[in-house]
């Protein structure tokens, strides 16, 4: 049976706090919860070491260390998990909440380990600029789709066609079982790496970290067909020139961006 690490993290803020999860996404942590004055951050237990956690904490940092069984899991993530609404565009619920009224999209996301549940800031931003993307009869690429949520989103907002990818076994599981959940019909999901033997496509969403948005930059720009459009996320404000130079030096140009909490999100196009 698969464990997990729960570590528990003193900060002196939200910002400190939102810094903090962009620097452990680096080393595979992939999900987070802020409480107040603390952070809890988890990670499988086979990718924990210590020492690199360590590296980038402060010096003066506190921090705690549990074990979680995996069937204990979800009853801790659910006890408090509530739905997201973005506007009245989409609403993202766990199975077991009623369904959101007013809303275009209602979404049924049990997030289990995978990241994307709509509460962190990046996954709120994505869908948010979302809605200014026409997906009728689109074809769309979900790099690193987490619980799919995302790619339910293009779907229910009328995609032809959805590739669903993520490099982790336990997302593609969770994914699959909220495409079930959601009765989608379009999505395809595949557990791979990289975007190498990906068909092009109109759109391709990509909600992951730094690192892994400029490493496959090249890769996302040549699956995008002319005209076609580019929204990213998952780096904080302050990379904002470093992803700029990245993807205008491929020929993407911003659209628009959209800020939430520290975090960013860019649509770009292709000239």
């Amino acid at each position: 049976m698969k464990k997990y690490f729960k570590i528990q993290i003193e900060t002196s803020s939200s910002y400190e706090a939102e810094l903090l999860i962009a620097e452990l996404s680096e080393i595979n942590f992939y999900a987070f919860e802020q409480e107040n004055n603390s952070l809890n951050a988890y990670i499988d237990e086979a990718d924990f070491h210590e020492e690199k956690l360590k590296e980038i904490l402060p010096a003066e940092a506190f921090f705690t260390k549990n074990i979680i069984e995996e069937e204990n899991w979800n009853q801790q993530w659910e006890s408090g998990i509530q739905p997201v609404i973005v506007n009245d565009f989409a609403a993202v619920r766990p199975s077991f909440h009623e369904a959101i009224p007013g809303v275009k999209h209602d979404l049924i996301i049990t997030p289990k380990m995978s990241f994307g549940t709509g509460h962190h800031a990046t996954t709120f931003l994505m869908i948010e600029l979302m809605e200014a993307i026409r997906f009728q009869n689109k074809i769309v690429i979900d790099f690193g789709t987490g619980t799919a949520v995302l790619a339910i989103l293009a779907e229910k907002c009328g995609a032809s066609k959805v590739i669903a990818i993520d490099n982790d076994k336990w997302s593609i599981d969770n994914a699959l079982e909220n495409l079930e959940a959601n009765k989608s019909q379009k999505i395809s999901v595949q557990e791979r790496g990289d975007l190498s033997g990906i068909e092009t496509a109109d759109i391709v969403l990509a909600n992951i970290n730094l690192n892994v948005l400029k490493t496959n930059a090249a890769s996302m720009k040549s699956l995008l067909k002319p005209a076609s459009f580019l929204l990213i996320s998952g780096f904080l404000i302050k990379d904002e020139k470093e992803i700029l130079e990245v993807f205008e030096e491929k020929n993407l140009v911003k659209n628009c961006s959209k800020e939430r909490g520290g975090w960013l999100a860019i649509l770009f196009q292709k000239l």
